[in-house]
């Protein structure tokens, strides 16, 4: 399997896990330029998700959440601050979250800057 369509099977796999939690799905693969990219926007009640979706079939290289590099966090905050400043709804606060999938094992970190 090639890593774009592992990219989309563990997104798909996030979203339905997130759906299931009272997450509301707003947008996915949303592109800041050549800034950045988020896997998944996500709201439940007042807050904005801004999710970075991991997945791996082995441990070799460790957990999957442990990927996220600094400048992929970054990234992805500079990304989720233009998401906010052109969005028509505004939210109370946002985090920057993560889902961590190996194999059957889901992790969702609501919170990676903490």
């Amino acid at each position: 399997m090639s890593n774009k369509l592992k990219g989309k099977l563990g997104e798909n796999i996030a979203k339905s896990f997130l759906e299931k939690r009272g997450f509301k799905i707003l947008d996915s693969n949303f592109r800041y330029s050549r800034y950045g990219e988020i896997d998944i926007i996500a709201s439940k009640k007042d807050v904005i998700y801004f999710v970075e979706v991991k997945y791996r079939t082995t441990k070799t290289f460790g957990m999957p959440y442990e990927a996220i590099t600094k400048s992929k966090l970054e990234k992805i905050i500079a990304s989720a601050h233009f998401y906010m400043a052109n969005c028509s709804k505004s939210y109370s606060s946002y985090k920057i979250s993560a889902v961590s999938i190996l194999n059957d094992d889901i992790t969702f970190i609501e919170n990676v800057l903490s």
